[in-house]
């Protein structure tokens, strides 16, 4: 067997292996040491016994604070993947997402080693498949964002109507989540269940907006929460954030219209130089790996990539008109 295919074989089960291990880790670290301190202090387990299945208090005061501060900001950046999965209703969670794209990024190398491309190329390979979940998450999440900013108008003007016809706030809430559909309608209805657990319904609103950051629906948190201090018309203030709404998808419509051949223009601009790499590889393979394996060649390729990264997003800043 070739030696490429042992190696890509054992490191796959190792990746495998590794995952499952810290998810088995992680899952029974809390569960095992607070079940031996409930014992503890039932008087049902020795305190020597359970001191052996974790590190005891004093050994907690003895950890340096690098190591705490190390841990802290691994915990908040857990927080956020957590966020950021939430606000693409993933429907994976973080142990399976980090599984798939580790062996998805195996299966890259191992692809390129069955088809025998240069030994530099083959982390290259492996890097381009174990990041397609973190974009098509990443797309997920824009496209969940835009339907809700689609839908809000109309959720807006339902909750006016339901205000006028003498319906409270919650009603109308209530009524989004009845007549309207996923993502507005879930997202109301989590605010909805929240206000009838105790939570005010200015903070359950503010709760909306952290898990979708959409500037039309501050507007409407804000004029919420202002009304409910200082009293006013609410239905007619939620009719003009309509009008200011749909006034402005008119003018994103005409600023994506004007702005399309910049658009297409960075798309060709970003893929020609992969394209024309991938045709002269195949044309004249010895041409190409000057690249990787001249020193000259390779300031030349990790200054093409900034240059790449640099025009990407000048072309960004250019055709990102906020309207």
């Amino acid at each position: 067997m070739d030696p490429i295919w042992i190696i890509s074989i054992a490191a796959f089960f190792g990746a495998a292996a590794l995952g499952a291990a810290v998810f088995s880790m992680l899952k029974s670290m809390n569960s095992t040491r607070a079940e031996d301190r409930l014992d503890m202090l039932a008087g049902t387990k020795p305190v020597d016994a359970a001191a052996t299945r974790g590190v005891m208090k004093q050994d907690f005061v003895k950890l340096s604070k690098g190591a705490a501060q190390a841990l802290g900001s691994f915990s908040k950046s857990l927080g956020s993947w957590g966020k950021f999965l939430e606000q693409a209703n993933s429907p994976i969670d973080f142990q399976t997402f980090v599984l798939i794209s580790g062996g998805l990024g195996l299966l890259g190398a191992a692809l390129g080693a069955i088809a025998q491309a240069p030994l530099p190329l083959l982390p290259v390979f492996g890097l381009i498949l174990s990041v397609l979940p973190l974009f098509w998450l990443m797309l997920r999440r824009k496209q969940r964002f835009a339907r809700f900013g689609q839908q809000l108008p109309d959720a807006l003007s339902l909750l006016g109507r339901a205000l006028r016809s003498g319906n409270s706030l919650n009603a109308g809430l209530n009524m989004i989540v009845e007549e309207m559909a996923d993502p507005i309608g879930t997202e109301f209805q989590i605010a909805y269940e929240e206000q009838n657990l105790g939570i005010p319904i200015e903070q359950a609103l503010k709760n909306m907006l952290t898990r979708i950051p959409n500037l039309d629906l501050k507007f409407f948190v804000t004029a919420v929460a202002i009304q409910r201090q200082t009293g006013g018309d609410l239905a007619e203030i939620i009719d003009k954030i309509c009008e200011v709404i749909r006034e402005r998808f008119k003018i994103l419509g005409m600023v994506q219209a004007l702005t399309g051949e910049g658009r297409l223009s960075g798309a060709v601009l970003m893929a020609l130089p992969i394209a024309i790499f991938i045709a002269v590889y195949f044309l004249n393979e010895e041409y190409v790996m000057l690249l990787f394996t001249n020193d000259l060649g390779k300031k030349m390729t990790a200054f093409g990539i900034v240059m790449q990264v640099l025009g990407a997003v000048c072309i960004k800043k250019i055709i990102d008109i906020k309207v």
